[in-house]
């Protein structure tokens, strides 16, 4: 079994449908994931990359763990849970000397049968201590967007939390957007809300006048009709 490539992108779009048509697809571990290499999970969640590089979400044994893509590798048809089986014949290299299989099955973490430590760690189905670290590895929350658009003539604020929308985008006024683009200490953003707000100003300015030469039309023809009586 190639245990050595990791997931690549496309492996994690198929792993994305296969898990959204209520699958869950086969994986086995590179050399990258430690001791636990070889072995075969099922991935049964992916979580948002954004937030995490481990967001692989794996199921082998009674845990259930995440992984980078480089820690995994997609497992080949017809592959289990185990590399090895607990009941082969010993291996060519072990020394004629070694204990019956039987024995090495029956007390397969006996410290004193040092000569047997390899092929325990081949039949372990439990993940190594180094591994159990991630299982309380605190994941980060997702990062937080907040966004002050201007379009139409009006401003706008929202919020989002990696996938999730805190806030719709909703209406605030010019003078509180220019408070919060005061906040930001960038050159070119204070002198583009300045010019958009000046904009805005003059056209305000120039229908104000429009309606100040309507009204005083107005009155003058409402002064003529009175003196008519």
């Amino acid at each position: 079994m190639d245990a050595g490539q990791g997931l690549s992108t496309s492996d994690v779009q198929s792993i994305r449908e296969a898990l959204a048509a209520g699958r869950k697809p086969r994986v086995v571990f590179t050399a990258s994931a430690g001791q636990i290499a070889g072995q075969v999970g099922q991935v049964i969640e992916l979580t948002d990359p954004e937030a995490s590089d481990e967001f692989v979400v794996v199921r082998f044994g009674r845990d259930e763990l995440p992984f980078s893509p480089a820690d995994l590798a997609v497992a080949p048809k017809g592959a289990g849970r185990r590399v090895v089986e607990p009941k082969p014949e010993p291996e060519p290299q072990e020394s004629p000397a070694a204990p019956a299989p039987e024995f090495v099955l029956d007390t397969p973490r006996v410290p004193a049968q040092r000569q047997e430590e390899p092929k325990v760690e081949q039949q372990t189905e439990k993940p190594p201590a180094r591994r159990a670290v991630k299982a309380v590895k605190p994941k980060g929350p997702a990062g937080l967007t907040v966004t002050l658009a201007y379009a139409d003539g009006e401003w706008t604020v929202a919020a989002q939390q990696g996938s999730k929308a805190l806030a719709k985008p909703y209406v605030v006024k010019p003078a509180e957007a220019l408070k919060m683009v005061a906040l930001v200490d960038v050159p070119g953003v204070q002198e583009a809300v300045e010019q958009i707000l000046g904009t805005e100003r003059a056209e305000a300015e120039q229908q104000a006048e429009k309606l100040r030469a309507e009204l005083a039309e107005i009155e003058a023809r409402l002064a003529e009709l009175r003196e008519a009586r």
